[in-house]
């Protein structure tokens, strides 16, 4: 008689430990902080305090390092920017995605605080807009589900 056991395919892969996503009980990761790397500290936090980021933190810890963190509002995960935070090059931050309820009220928004906003883009898994601070990071706002009536499903 054999004894009970999992079944085997093909040859035995030589044990390994589970990967955090691959363990039965997760654990909770978070994405917490991001680094946008800028040029000039002070018009960066002006300008996502503009937005309607709120100042969480503005600490010079010396000549080297001062600390800015910002939270855009309703947000769990903050942005950084500062001096000696990061080897990024100033602008080459490329894409960070923030989601929002309604993109057209989105859009009136940024434009209403006078930022420079690509049209309203639609796609088959959201509406989006695109913007970039004063060093060139740019960002997207999307919209998760499509607007009625712009040809996705919605």
């Amino acid at each position: 008689m054999m004894a009970a056991g999992p079944a085997t395919r093909g040859p035995t892969a030589p044990h390994r430990a589970p990967t955090i996503l691959e363990q039965e009980h997760l654990m909770d990761i978070k994405l917490e902080l991001v680094a946008v790397p800028v040029t000039d500290v002070d018009r960066a936090k002006a300008f996502y305090e503009g937005l309607g980021f709120h100042a969480d933190h503005d600490v010079t810890v010396s000549e080297d390092i001062r600390f800015v963190q910002l939270t855009p509002p309703g947000s769990a995960c903050s942005i950084a920017l500062g001096r000696g935070l990061t080897r990024m090059v100033p602008g080459s931050l490329d894409n960070m995605q923030v989601v929002v309820a309604d993109i057209e009220e989105a859009y009136a928004d940024l434009r209403g605080r006078g930022i420079e906003v690509t049209e309203i883009q639609d796609m088959p898994w959201g509406s989006f807009v695109y913007f970039s601070d004063p060093d060139g990071n740019g960002w997207a706002v999307q919209q998760t589900t499509p607007r009625a009536g712009t040809g996705s499903p919605a």
